[in-house]
């Protein structure tokens, strides 16, 4: 009992002389945290690798409360605060005595700031291991082939939701499996809508499959008109055009500029990009667009042929191949042109240079080379062009082609089918650009399809077959001569014997006179726009050719063009793509 009095009465001194130095009360407080403090407090201190019991804080006075009462901090409430200097006294009664042996220099309120800042930390460390985890069981292979079965509607809002789905739903090589797979839908891109006398540049796609409407916004094309587009792969070009020049925005064509840029638009990944501009500004150019073999040569095929006509022609099923089988006319007509130009087709060092660069790319891994010819269309001055020009895509030039004849008259159509850009006048003529040879041929059908004159024909190809569609009057039922209704027919040519087929009678009435039809794999779809009651009205149809019967039918009950204006109708242009 002695000694205890004694050692009490020391700690007493040693308490007092802590108002004297702050350095001897930190040195105070780790003696007896030594000697007193060896439970679950400390091991659970040393688990966290920081002391809680004794850290250099200061009370309110400016010194350390030693001593301090953390039990409602510590979770007991039945414990408060003494803020008195007469409950300091017990407090040091209590940390010194038999019942309590713990003490805290904790001040006030930080205990409970601490613990709040260590718990931050250990809920963002399980966050980050829960994250973690997470990316662990979802490989990007994984998570790469579930995104590439989504629709396309879903892989747009999926991209929103972090920068790595958007970054690897954008990739070169994601881009290639989604087009090699089977979970692609047919969709339509409506271009040339007028709203309000002013050309807005929207362009509105088509979910045919889910029948839903969507609308894109392209301020690139605001203010342009009269363009043509096509579709290969997952871009589609939009070429040449015209924008007013007094009336932005409007569709004005008294005084107007016509344009010989291309754009592509890719609706995967929503960009933009212009392409090599044409030679000639063009608008409302017929338009072919093709896949060519990597050999492919667009100045081997095309040179010193602008002035050439019709080498060939095709009559009635009997064509040049079968009259010269072993080709030996053209054999030696190729070589008087060796004779007579053999130092012009030398290879020099430009053209030496451009045949390097095209075999480097076209050693590029998944490189696929196509071809785009415009002919026709109306030029700068509104005059109607017989010239044609080709792109290629490997070298992002344009290269003149031969001209078609004057007799053959103004271009209403064409359509590339079987390497061959078939295109037809509005003098019921049809002719074909042979792409790998450079150079047209005159085709005679047996009988060109009847039509009304105001109607020009529409040509297509489906599942490598030549298809027609014109309007035409129809016999009354009993009254056999009596032109009493129009019909729109669709026709199918026979590439061998060359003789028109109907195979097929749209159901619809021929209300417009500007319809577009387009074709994509074994399907054919139409859009007709016309005005009546003061509203215009939009039918879309389609029609498989695979099906022996070919029947036509309705896709989309959801009309979207009540918004628009009437030049719509003559303006609007429409392009396919499976995405």
């Amino acid at each position: 009992m002695f000694s205890e009095s004694v050692s009490e009465e020391a700690l007493r001194q040693d308490f007092e002389t802590l108002t004297v130095s702050k350095r001897l009360v930190r040195s105070v407080s780790q003696k007896l945290r030594k000697k007193n403090h060896r439970g679950e407090g400390g091991e659970e201190d040393k688990v966290r690798g920081v002391s809680l019991k004794c850290l250099t804080l200061y009370g309110r006075g400016g010194g350390c409360k030693v001593g301090a009462d953390t039990g409602e901090e510590l979770g007991d409430p039945s414990y408060r605060r003494r803020s008195s200097a007469s409950d300091e006294g017990k407090v040091y009664k209590s940390i010194c005595g038999i019942e309590d042996n713990n003490f805290d220099c904790f001040s006030y309120g930080v205990r409970e700031k601490f613990w709040k800042k260590n718990n931050r930390k250990d809920l963002d460390l399980e966050e980050s291991v829960r994250n973690s985890r997470m990316h662990i069981f979802l490989p990007d292979d994984i998570l790469e082939m579930c995104l590439v079965r989504l629709p396309l509607t879903s892989l747009m809002n999926a991209r929103l939701v972090c920068k790595k789905w958007r970054h690897l739903t954008t990739t070169p090589r994601f881009l290639q499996m989604r087009r090699e797979g089977s979970c692609q839908k047919p969709w339509l891109f409506l271009f040339g809508a007028v709203k309000d006398g002013y050309c807005s540049g929207e362009i509105h796609a088509l979910d045919v499959s889910q029948d839903q409407w969507h609308r894109i916004s392209a301020d690139i094309l605001r203010g342009r008109f009269m363009f043509s587009v096509a579709s290969m792969q997952d871009d589609i070009y939009i070429v040449g055009g015209c924008s007013s020049l007094t009336n932005f925005g409007r569709v004005d064509r008294s005084s107007f500029k016509t344009h010989k840029g291309v754009l592509v638009f890719s609706p995967l990944t929503k960009s933009w990009r212009k392409a090599s501009s044409m030679k000639f500004a063009r608008s409302m150019p017929i338009l072919g667009i093709s896949e060519v073999c990597s050999d492919f040569s667009v100045i081997q095929s095309h040179q010193n042929r602008h002035d050439r006509q019709f080498p060939r022609s095709r009559v009635g099923g009997v064509s040049d191949v079968y009259e010269d089988p072993h080709r030996l006319s053209l054999r030696r007509q190729y070589r008087n042109a060796f004779d007579e130009n053999g130092p012009s087709l030398l290879p020099n060092r430009r053209s030496y240079k451009f045949i390097r660069q095209r075999s480097e790319q076209a050693n590029m891994k998944g490189c696929k080379r196509f071809v785009l010819i415009a002919v026709g269309g109306l030029g700068s001055w509104d005059e109607p062009l017989n010239s044609g020009e080709i792109y290629d895509s490997l070298s992002n030039k344009w290269t003149e082609i031969q001209k078609l004849p004057i007799d053959f008259g103004v271009v209403c159509a064409g359509v590339v089918c079987n390497g061959m850009f078939y295109v037809c006048s509005e003098n019921d003529k049809l002719a074909g650009y042979d792409i790998e040879r450079g150079f047209w041929i005159g085709i005679q059908t047996s009988a060109f399809p009847p039509h009304v004159h105001e109607y020009y024909p529409k040509l297509v190809s489906c599942n490598g077959s030549l298809f027609l569609l014109s309007v035409s009057w129809c016999e009354g039922d009993g009254q056999i001569g009596r032109r009493n209704k129009a019909v729109r027919k669709l026709w199918e040519l026979d590439l061998m014997y060359l003789t028109w087929t109907e195979v097929s009678v749209h159901p619809d009435a021929p209300m417009d006179w500007n319809p577009v039809f387009v074709a994509d794999r074994n399907l054919i779809f139409g859009v007709e726009m016309f005005k009546i009651f003061g509203q215009v009205l939009d039918f879309f149809t389609v029609c498989d050719v695979s099906d022996v019967e070919m029947n036509w039918s309705h896709i989309s009950r959801n009309h979207m063009a009540h918004e628009l204006d009437a030049s719509s109708c003559m303006t609007k242009t429409m392009a396919v793509l499976h995405l």
